[in-house]
């Protein structure tokens, strides 16, 4: 039976990250991967909220949320980075060569430059790649479903933005007739790839990542890190219990 720590409602894996692994490899379904600005959205995005709640695995790779859950709690949750995760899910393909797999990419830019990490790291032979489209809101895409039900993978990896990413991995998990494991890493693969800049692991080892982000587009990542500051008032206030949607979603007032 599978090692977890439920926080604010999401059921977070805590075991090793090679455990991890092999448990999405043999099972299948939804993992994901959400940083601490992103789980303030539970909150504000129903279409998220549901994809974390609903997801077969979640890994904490917020260094944050795991450090205020041990200062709370006195629990200790194992932190797996997406890159770090992303990294032995790799290792593990380069010895099964047959297992199909569909890399879903932001952009052409993005696509090219996964051939090229492909063939660098020997994984080009089974490898199958889906550019998507812009999403709205709500996510649906039922010629990507067409696309994997004519050609099934063992393993999704969805490398699009975060909070989108989710919810195309749920419309996937809820549509297909098989059951792949869709690993929703998000930029992940673009610092393997070279799409985005690459992050050291020593960064990522001391939960210096994000730093090195904002320093490189402080425009960028400035606003989304700065809703993160409201990360411990919700963990405190409800620890291992689902948020509240915000009054705004609620239906009656639409």
């Amino acid at each position: 039976m599978e090692r977890t720590e439920t926080i604010l409602g999401v059921r977070f894996f805590n075991g090793t990250v090679d455990e991890a692994v092999e448990a999405m490899s043999a099972n299948g379904g939804l993992l994901v991967v959400p940083a601490a600005p992103a789980l303030v959205k539970l909150q504000s995005d129903e279409g998220y909220r549901r994809a974390l709640v609903s997801a077969d695995m979640a890994i904490a790779d917020s260094g944050a949320m795991v450090l205020i859950w041990k200062l709370l709690t006195g629990k200790r949750v194992e932190r797996i980075s997406g890159l770090k995760f992303l990294k032995h899910l790799i290792g593990r393909l380069g010895s099964r060569p047959t297992e199909r797999v569909l890399w879903i990419v932001p952009s052409e830019s993005a696509h090219e430059k996964t051939i090229n990490w492909l063939r660098h790291v020997n994984l080009t032979g089974t490898a199958d790649f889906y550019v998507a489209p812009r999403y709205p809101s709500e996510v649906r895409d039922d010629a990507l479903v067409a696309k994997i039900e004519n050609h099934p993978p063992v393993h999704i990896v969805v490398g699009i933005g975060g909070g989108v990413q989710e919810k195309l991995g749920l419309f996937l998990k809820e549509n297909l007739r098989a059951r792949p494991a869709i690993h929703c890493i998000g930029a992940a693969l673009g610092f393997l790839t070279g799409d985005q800049p690459p992050i050291p692991m020593w960064a990522d080892r001391f939960y210096l990542g994000w730093l090195l982000r904002l320093l490189r587009q402080p425009r960028v990542f400035g606003p989304r890190y700065l809703s993160a500051f409201r990360l411990p008032g919700l963990i405190f206030r409800y620890r291992e219990n689902l948020p509240p949607v915000a009054e705004k979603l609620k239906p009656e007032d639409r």
